[in-house]
């Protein structure tokens, strides 16, 4: 069972800025400042049941998962955790870019990149290695609320490594905007939310910072205690000798 309280390192849009405030004000709560927003009321109109859709994602707020939730090992601090996420945003490394676009993930409704990235899943991995030295272990409950069975061998894997199955290789970054949605209402809703985001006019989006998120407990909604803007730089990558061919004389 998982202690409280939770961490999970996110991207989240820089504060202020219209991706922000477009996904907060359709989940109804921003994360940086705690507080609960009045859904947007100009055309397109949202759905009358627009609250019950978004209360899942609600609690998390406007985000795309790099590490996902933990409980800190017992050694762990939060000061230390905050530490280590200043130092890694500090690490100069190259900053995807995407174009993103609404789509359906899964039955969830999510801005996502209309390509597949290599520089986000290199940048995911990143965080889910580098924080994994924070993560205390998964518990034999938490691994059974995962569904192992319904899981590849490949997301078993990870789940026993890094304390869940959808990552490195399994990654998909998404900025989720609704909970599961039934087959019969998902075009109409997709449609709506593709009317409204494209009126942010957003050909692309930099994903250039990590934010810390904190969950007090089971009931609580995530909430950002620390964001950084990553350093822009490239990272040496040691490239190992060939051997020379054999001389065929």
């Amino acid at each position: 069972m998982a202690t409280y309280p939770r961490y999970a390192i996110y991207y989240a849009p820089a504060p202020g800025t219209e991706l922000d405030r477009f996904g907060a004000q359709l989940l109804g709560y921003d994360a940086y400042s705690g507080d609960d927003l009045p859904f947007p009321g100009e055309s397109p109109v949202l759905p009358p049941d627009w609250r019950d859709l978004t209360k899942d994602p609600r609690q998390y707020g406007f985000h795309a998962t790099l590490k996902p939730p933990l409980s800190l090992a017992d050694d762990k601090t939060e000061a230390g955790l905050l530490s280590a996420c200043e130092a890694f945003a500090d690490t100069p490394r190259e900053i995807p870019i995407i174009k993103p676009v609404i789509d359906s993930i899964s039955g969830f409704i999510a801005v996502v990149p209309a390509e597949p990235s290599a520089g986000l899943i290199r940048l995911a991995a990143d965080c889910v290695s580098v924080f994994d030295e924070v993560r205390a272990p998964l518990t034999a409950e938490d691994r059974s609320r995962r569904n192992p069975s319904m899981l590849t061998a490949r997301q078993l894997d990870h789940l026993d490594r890094w304390g869940y199955p959808y990552v490195m290789e399994d990654f998909r970054f998404h900025m989720t905007l609704t909970g599961r949605l039934a087959a019969d209402r998902r075009k109409a809703i997709m449609a709506m939310l593709q009317e409204r985001f494209a009126l942010l006019d957003l050909g692309s989006l930099s994903i250039d910072r990590i934010a810390l998120f904190r969950q007090n407990n089971a009931d609580s909604n995530f909430r950002i205690v620390g964001h950084w803007k990553l350093r822009e730089g490239y990272q040496a990558v040691r490239v190992e000798p060939k051997p020379l061919p054999a001389d065929p004389h």
